[in-house]
């Protein structure tokens, strides 16, 4: 960021009018701009629900300005993407005249300012008015008005039609890709003699639904692979390559001597595979016999140990580049642990941990505190109470895939 640039001169300057809103609607600034078109002292706004101090005209049963606009103000909520509006009318009351209010139309943009946390923060509104432009020459150009004001309103009611068809599709295939990815994901079963606490969290938004996966494979003798990955991506492909990457890793598992030989097999595996290119995964042989972890991670972050006492341990010492990183083979790291009985095993994708901006140390340290809380509760548990604290609570942007296994 440049230094010595006064925002706040920048915001109060601007041409076209703009107002600042918190999450919960209530006008936190406003611009110069604004109150010119408005006729509102800057008093008389800040610090009060915009819809208190704009509110649709209570003698037109058919207003629908104030409802129109906080519609898009959620959308930019829920989706953290800017909204433009088709043009609309918003009759404002006129100023020094209580109870009169004046025919407007106005042109829209609402955006959001995202947080280091990956929060929405604050709501950037900007108007632009066009009611001149509706009105067209005045009365003696009636009829060019008419037509004029038939066209903006007809156009705005195919830009209404077109974003809603966009929805709608957009729901669909969110719809389509869940259901694949619920289709492709391993139910909880039980592990042995124990059992695994298995989640998936969908990102928020209807085009933001990812290819994270898990897999747990049985193995010869009383052991275990649990494994975790991540495809770049969003959307139905995303979840295509993730069935394909999670159905050959559960395969090379069963017939490769440890993580770190599955990872490679997996590997030369992506190189064929579309959109695979840059994906991570993590897996973990748990021993119950030895008491022992056998693991190996392709770029992704890493498991987490949960000992009886509290403390965790992070299995870092056996990281490498994702899948299909390197344009030549090369064997990948393995390393192995010893547990005791009542450790916890917690495996997991990035969107449980990583925000916007943020280093993942951070988020790793954020993880280790919770698991610190609820040392004591079982995996089931366990897993809710990860989600709830290390999500955010309007939704991640990412997905995320969690594994729970207490040893």
């Amino acid at each position: 960021m440049p230094a010595g640039i006064d925002y706040e001169a920048v915001f109060q300057a601007l041409p076209g009018g703009a107002l600042l809103l918190t999450p919960d609607l209530v006008i936190v600034d406003v611009n110069e701009a604004h109150l010119r078109l408005s006729g509102r002292p800057r008093n008389g706004q800040i610090g009060r629900p915009l819809f208190e101090v704009f509110p649709d005209n209570p003698a037109d049963p058919h207003a629908s300005g104030a409802r129109g606009l906080e519609a898009s103000l959620r959308r930019v909520l829920a989706t953290r993407a800017p909204d433009s509006m088709p043009v609309h009318r918003y009759d404002v009351e006129a100023p020094g005249r209580p109870g009169v209010y004046e025919e407007r139309y106005w042109s829209t943009v609402n955006a959001p300012v995202i947080g280091s946390d990956g929060e929405v923060q604050l709501l950037v509104h900007r108007v632009e008015e066009v009611t001149e432009l509706v009105r067209a020459r005045g009365a003696e150009a009636g009829a060019e008005r008419e037509r004029m004001e038939a066209q903006l309103y007809s156009r705005a009611r195919e830009l209404q039609e077109i974003n809603e068809r966009l929805r709608q599709v957009q729901a669909r295939e969110r719809e389509v890709v869940l259901a694949l990815q619920e289709a492709m994901l391993p139910a909880p079963r039980p592990v042995g003699h124990h059992r695994a606490a298995v989640r998936y969290r969908p990102a928020v938004g209807a085009l933001n639904v990812c290819g994270d996966w898990y897999d747990l494979t049985d193995l010869p003798g009383d052991r275990m692979a649990v494994a975790v990955g991540d495809v770049v991506g969003h959307g139905l492909e995303a979840a295509c390559v993730m069935g394909q990457l999670r159905s050959a890793l559960g395969a090379a598992a069963l017939v490769a001597p440890g993580p770190a030989k599955a990872l490679e097999a997996l590997g030369l595996y992506a190189r064929s595979v579309d959109g695979a290119e840059s994906a991570t995964a993590v897996q973990v042989t748990v021993d119950w016999t030895t008491s022992t972890l056998t693991y190996s991670s392709a770029g992704h972050p890493p498991p987490a140990l949960l000992h009886p006492d509290g403390t965790v341990e992070f299995l870092d010492r056996a990281t490498d580049p994702p899948l299909g990183a390197r344009p030549e083979h090369v064997p990948r790291p393995e390393a192995r642990t010893p547990f005791t009985d009542g450790t916890v095993l917690v495996v997991y994708t990035d969107g449980l941990i990583e925000r916007r901006r943020e280093d993942i140390d951070v988020g790793l340290g954020r993880l280790s505190d919770s698991l610190h809380r609820h040392r004591g509760a079982d995996a089931e548990a366990l897993a809710d109470a990860l989600l709830a604290e290390l999500l955010p609570p309007g939704g991640a942007t990412d997905d995320t895939a969690l594994v729970i296994i207490r040893l």
